[in-house]
Order: structure tokens, then C-alpha cells, then sequence
């Protein structure tokens, strides 16, 4: 699509505007995919075949590159797919017939491993003055083999009455239909509270507005209602659930509720942490959010000083990556937008001091050798931004007694909250899960889902892997 998606988030200045931070870039590079295309080459000769000759015709080169950039994902999707597995695509009508072709060809035969076109229809969204209004997308559903789960009873809908039917009750107080089949005289009867499959296509499913209770602000954001449609269909209590794409983590949140194991990947650490956020925050008890989040294996973050370190100097973009890690991931912020060098910030957190006064404390992230004098132009920084709190955040190794007195000479934040007005914690604190002290706030920096998930409905048997 070419565009970069952002999530929104309160701005510094507390104002009724909304600041973005982008969450994913939606664009695939139109000469990297040629590294990819060869490697399909080695995989899957007759998907090369069909990415070759696509590539040479009128086509443009977004499209080629999209295509396969997804294809070689989807074939390890599928090569690491169980045989009893099922496997859901989500596109829109742009890409849906391309995409089918590639499926099928992955897949094998449509005789066998085709399972349904499914068009998920809604309401919302823009309307057009020169074209009938595009109001729907696809679904690609196939399996890997014949034998595969699927619950129909798990999702039945309600059966509507058939005016061509007859209808009846039986002994037991139950209302029925009738047919009988004019060829064979078979006399079929269906039972209306038992309900019935949903066929391929989908009405009774909103996407998400703006105003949705469950919107975390996460553009591409889907309704729970879709993906716990699809997960009591295709698998069992248990079973494991794999988005490849999760974003703001909608399937790893039905799944969890559904009491399915799961694995959540996405290229965004901001994703990863509101995943986090959305699993852990619905429980108001302490000790049992403690062991959910401590069931959750997150890959990919820095687990030690070492791994620390080696993403501060040694990976591209590593300061910049090293900060937002610190400021997103480790201390709940969000980032400043503006990356800068020595006499800024590298991002903050708000917290409501009174039901409608809030705070602000900014945070400074440094990687490398500092001294005294760093601090000193981080305190200025805060009092020149009228800030409330600071934290500055370095490796243990670089912090000095000097730096400590001159913290500590800042005083308090408040006779009420005792906490240092300026606190340094080092890399290794956060590691440990030393936490800097900020007064307790009803509401986070970053955007909240507000729909709760129903305690006994949540998974919370830890034996399991996630």
C-alpha cells in the first residue's frame, strides 16, 4: 500500500491532539525482492515460474514485490503447518486472486486442501461517488491434508425460519423444520435452536470505528469477533495458534481467552508491548498478572547486558533501537519522535497525579561513556520543559558518585511521594526488574484497550508453553 501506519499516543504537551509513532511501514522494496524471488527458486519451481512470468508483464513492480515477499512466507507458514493444520489468509480484493494462485499452488490441489473463498462483508468505511462502495474483504481458508478440525457446532448461527418449510414440535417442547426430498422421499428436519455453519460469506461481523471499545489505536486492528470465529472453527482447547503478523495482537488475545497455546511474531517492538499490555492489564490482581506475564516467552529483546550492548553499538540504527527499547519496551513510554543528540529527550511518561491534573516525567537513555555534566543538561532539559520527574538511564559501569550527588541534590518530587525528583537506574536495574518509582496512574502513556476479558473465560494454566 505504500504507506506507514502510525498508533496514536497522548502528546507531550498534554494537548487534545494525538501524536503518532509509526508502527510498520507497508511497503515492500521493488529490488530486494529479486535476492527473494531466487530463493523461491530453490524452494518451489512452480511458484518461481508464476513470479517470473507475472514479473514480465504489465504489472507493477509493488505488486511483484509484494507477492513475494508474502510467498516465501506463506511456504514456510505452510512447511511448518501440522498435517491436521489450518491456515487463514486475509487480503482485499486488490490481491486476493494473486494470493489464491499462490496458495494453491503451495497448498496442492483445490480438490483437497481448498477449503473456502470466505468474503467477510461490513458497514463501515468510506463510501465512493464513482464506483459501487468497496465494503468487503477476502479470506483464504485451506488446509494442509483431508483430515483437519472444524467446529461447526462452535460457531453455529441462528437458523431463520423457511416460509417453503413446514414447521413443527416435537414431543419435547422443541420447534423444528421439514423437508422431504422429492427424489428419494427422505424426510430431513432441522431444529432451530440448534443453529447452523455460517456460510462463506460474512455479514454479521462490524470491522472496528474509531470509537470501538476494543481499538488500541493499531490501524490494520481486526474485531475479536472474526479471529474467535476462526479459532473455535479450525482448532480445539490447546491447540496452538501462530499469527505470523499479529500487530496489536488480536488473534494472541482471542486465542488466550479461548484457552488455545499461541505464537505472536511482529517486526515491531511497540507491537510486542502492547500484546503484553493487552494480555496482563484486564487483571486487576496482582499475582495473577505476575503469572501470566511470566508464562509469556518474548523473544527477540535483549534478555542480558551483553545482547544490551551489542544492540546499542553494534546493529543499524543501534542507538536509535537501544533507546526505544528502553523508553517503550522497559519503562512503558513512548519515544520522542524527534531523535536528537545532547540537550533533548529521549522520551516520556505521563501519570494522573489527580483525576484531571497529570504529570509528566521525561527520560534521557544514554549507552556510552557520561559524566556529571550529563546530568546537569538533562535537569536543565526538565526544567526547561516544566517537567515534573526525570529519569536518565545508562549501563552501571558508566554511573559515578557525582552523578548520584547531583540527582539527589534535586529533592523530591513531591512532600506526599518521597521519590527522587531526578532518578538514574542502569540498564542492569531494568533487567532485574528494578522499576524507577513513579506514582501510581490509572491511566498509561500509551493507549489502553478498555474491553475486559471475562477472568474465567482468560487462560491461566501456566503449565503450558505460550
Amino acid at each position: 500500500s505504500k504507506r506507514d501506519y502510525n498508533v496514536l499516543f497522548e502528546t507531550l504537551d498534554l494537548t487534545d491532539t494525538k501524536a503518532q509513532k509509526q508502527a510498520f511501514s507497508d511497503t515492500w522494496s521493488s529490488i530486494s525482492y529479486i535476492d527473494t524471488l531466487n530463493q523461491i527458486y530453490d524452494l518451489n519451481l512452480d511458484l518461481y515460474q508464476l513470479l517470473k512470468t507475472l514479473d514480465k508483464l504489465n504489472l507493477s513492480k509493488s505488486i511483484i514485490s509484494y507477492l513475494t515477499t508474502i510467498s516465501i512466507r506463506i511456504y514456510c507458514i505452510h512447511k511448518v503447518l501440522k498435517d491436521t493444520g489450518s491456515f487463514y489468509l486475509h487480503c482485499d480484493p486488490t490481491m486476493s486472486h494473486y494470493l489464491k494462485i499462490v496458495c494453491d499452488l503451495i497448498f496442492g490441489s483445490q480438490k483437497d486442501n481448498f477449503q473456502n473463498e470466505i468474503i467477510w462483508c461490513y458497514s463501515i468505511g468510506g463510501k465512493s461517488k464513482k464506483r459501487f462502495g468497496r465494503k468487503h474483504d477476502v479470506i483464504l481458508f485451506y488446509t494442509k491434508s483431508k483430515k483437519y478440525t472444524f467446529n461447526g457446532q462452535a460457531i453455529s448461527i441462528p437458523r431463520k425460519p423457511k416460509t417453503h418449510m413446514k414447521m413443527g414440535i416435537d414431543s419435547t417442547g422443541r420447534k423444528y423444520q421439514e423437508k422431504t426430498d422429492k427424489k428419494t422421499g427422505k424426510i430431513y428436519r432441522y431444529y432451530l435452536d440448534e443453529g447452523k455453519i455460517p456460510e462463506d460469506y460474512w455479514i454479521d461481523i462490524e470491522t472496528l470505528n474509531r470509537e470501538a471499545k476494543e481499538r488500541l489505536g493499531y490501524p490494520t486492528q481486526k474485531p475479536e469477533a472474526l479471529l474467535e470465529r476462526i479459532i473455535k472453527a479450525s482448532s480445539n482447547k490447546g491447540d496452538l495458534i501462530a499469527d505470523f503478523f499479529c500487530g496489536c495482537g488480536t488473534t494472541i488475545a482471542v486465542a488466550e481467552k479461548l484457552k488455545r497455546n499461541w505464537i505472536g511474531v511482529d517486526i515491531s517492538h511497540l507491537a510486542i508491548k502492547l500484546i503484553l499490555d493487552r494480555l496482563i492489564k484486564p487483571y486487576k490482581n496482582k499475582e495473577k498478572r505476575v503469572k501470566i506475564r511470566d508464562s509469556i516467552e518474548v523473544n527477540g529483546f535483549p534478555k542480558d547486558i551483553a545482547s544490551a550492548k551489542e544492540l546499542a553499538k553494534h546493529t543499524k540504527k543501534g542507538r536509535i533501537k537501544f533507546q526505544d527499547w528502553i523508553v517503550e519496551v522497559m519503562l512503558g513510554g513512548v519515544s520522542n519522535p524527534k531523535k536528537s543528540a545532547d540537550g533533548g529527550y529521549d522520551g516520556y511518561i505521563t501519570f494522573y497525579k489527580t483525576e484531571k491534573q497529570k504529570e509528566i516525567v521525561l527520560i534521557e537513555v544514554k549507552s556510552g561513556k557520561l559524566g556529571v555534566k550529563n546530568i546537569r543538561e538533562f535537569i536543565q532539559v526538565i526544567n526547561r520543559q516544566e517537567a515534573d520527574m526525570g529519569i536518565f538511564v545508562c549501563f552501571e559501569e558508566y554511573l559515578t558518585k557525582p552523578m548520584l550527588l547531583e540527582a539527589k541534590q534535586e529533592g523530591y518530587y513531591s512532600e506526599e511521594f518521597h521519590y527522587d525528583k531526578i532518578q538514574i537506574i542502569t540498564i542492569e536495574d531494568l533487567l532485574n526488574d528494578k522499576l524507577p518509582q513513579i506514582p501510581e496512574s490509572t491511566v498509561s502513556t500509551f493507549k489502553q484497550a478498555t474491553k475486559k476479558f471475562e477472568e474465567d473465560n482468560m487462560q491461566i494454566d501456566l503449565t503450558s508453553n505460550h
